[in-house]
């Protein structure tokens, strides 16, 4: 049975991320934002207000000078914020690094909460980067597949084979997400950081 992690994020900590910009924290560590074009973040299906949509792409953007003043070259790191939960992933060389970058996202404005699932080793292959794409992609489309899921509510990052997955989602969707993702090929665990709401309040959502 493939092993599964559940991260409990506050609600008050707390439809994908507005920009995806890529730069390089250094000569060949780059730091990657996570999200898709603006058109899909803003589209109607988004659980998120549009100015908590906004400030996820301020907090994006702002992590790029963040984490390059943290942390200088070193390093290969991910910054992804959902509803102003910042999740950090990939690789940086030590504690202090790890530490460094941790704090310097919790100090952006806006963010309300940070996951730091960083890995303190070597930076990820580039062939390794590209299967985390391929996986993502997977999942994504499972997502699409499935008629019980809005695709579009769910936020999807791959690192190193895990699964992280972000979104406002009911008990309910938040199981199906996990049990979908658990069944794409490479994936080794599912991360779940999600905001679980009620099924009440998801009716709210749709209705607004």
């Amino acid at each position: 049975m493939t092993p599964m992690k559940f991260i409990t994020v506050p609600r008050t900590a707390l439809l994908a991320a507005a920009l995806a910009a890529t730069t390089l924290l250094g000569a060949c560590a780059p730091l990657i934002v996570g999200g898709a074009m603006v058109g899909t973040a803003l589209s109607i299906t988004d659980r998120r207000t549009s100015g908590t949509q906004l400030e996820d792409e301020g907090i994006e953007l702002k992590a790029i000078n963040r984490l390059r003043d943290a942390v200088g070259d070193r390093g290969h790191i991910n910054i992804t914020s959902y509803n102003r939960t910042a999740l950090l992933t990939g690789e940086v060389p030590t504690e202090a690094d790890r530490s460094a970058a941790e704090q310097a996202i919790t100090r952006i404005e806006n963010v309300r909460a940070t996951v730091n699932e960083l890995a303190v080793m070597g930076n990820s292959s580039l062939t390794a980067r590209s299967s985390d794409a391929i996986i993502t992609s997977k999942v994504k489309a499972s997502y699409i597949d499935a008629k019980d899921l809005q695709a579009n509510a769910i936020k999807v990052v791959a690192e190193r084979g895990t699964v992280y997955l972000l979104g406002r989602v009911t008990e309910r969707e938040a199981n199906r997400a996990t049990e979908l993702a658990r069944g794409v090929s490479g994936v080794g665990k599912v991360v779940k950081v999600f905001e679980v709401i009620s099924e009440a309040e998801l009716a709210a959502l749709q209705t607004r």
